[in-house]
Formats: structure tokens, sequence, C-alpha cells
């Protein structure tokens, strides 16, 4: 795990699901615990989720780089995982689904991250991939 998303786990846990300091999150965090497609060991990945029904969206930015992340993969491959939110108050662990959403259900989705951030439109200026974006579901 790297540095930074150690930083950012350690303030996740620590502030119960708002992160701050170690980047700009809010309470928006969404805490993947997915299992290596290819390994089979568990692996934590906090992202940016926007809130989407009972459910969440994720997008596989990887801050605009030409490859999507391996946490991507890992939930293509497992695609039932938990994962944890927060609130300021209360961390909750969910047992979730992913889906990988296409076509106009997948630019929806997009547009919503790009609406919540502008980073997301320099991520996408960045890379030539079409960058996924996946609904967890409640299971």
């Amino acid at each position: 795990m790297s540095d930074f998303n150690a930083r950012v786990l350690a303030e996740f846990h620590e502030r119960h699901g708002v992160v701050t300091e170690a980047a700009p999150f809010g309470d928006s965090l969404v805490v993947l615990h997915t299992v290596g497609a290819r390994s089979g060991a568990p692996r934590v990945s906090p992202v940016m989720g926007i809130e989407d029904g009972d459910g969440w969206l994720v997008a596989a930015s990887k801050a605009g780089a030409p490859d999507n992340p391996a946490w991507y993969h890992n939930l293509l491959a497992h695609p039932d995982l938990v994962i944890e939110t927060g609130d300021g108050t209360t961390i909750t662990r969910t047992d979730v689904h992913a889906t990988d959403l296409e076509g106009a259900e997948r630019d929806a989705a997009w547009e919503r991250f790009k609406q919540a951030s502008p980073g997301f439109a320099e991520y996408e200026a960045r890379t030539a991939r079409t960058i996924p974006v996946l609904r967890l579901s409640p299971r």
C-alpha cells in the first residue's frame, strides 16, 4: 500500500469516515476490501464514492493513467466485497456487489463524477481509455 493510501486510511478511521487533511474527500470516501484477481490476497483501496440510491458509484480513474487501477480488475474477478463508509460519527461496513456500468448508464454516472469534482474531467483529458464506473449495490 502506498504511503498516500495509508495516510488516507488512517485519517478515515481516526475521524470516522471523514478525510480532509490527507486528501479532500470529506465524507465521500469508500474503502474497498477486495480480493486480488491473481493473488487471492486481501486488498484495501480508498476511492471516492458517490451515493446512488441505496448503493454507491466508484470510478476507476487512476488519476488519468493509461491503465485501469488494480482494484478494478479485482472487482471484475471477485465482484462481491465489503466496503466501509463513514459520516463523521460512525463507520459502516456493507456487503456489496460490483457491477461494471456500460453505455448510457456509465456515461450518466461518469458525468456525476465530473460534476462532483473538476479533477475527474482532468483525468479524462489525460487518458485515451474510457474510465470505468461501477455501481456497488448492497447484497
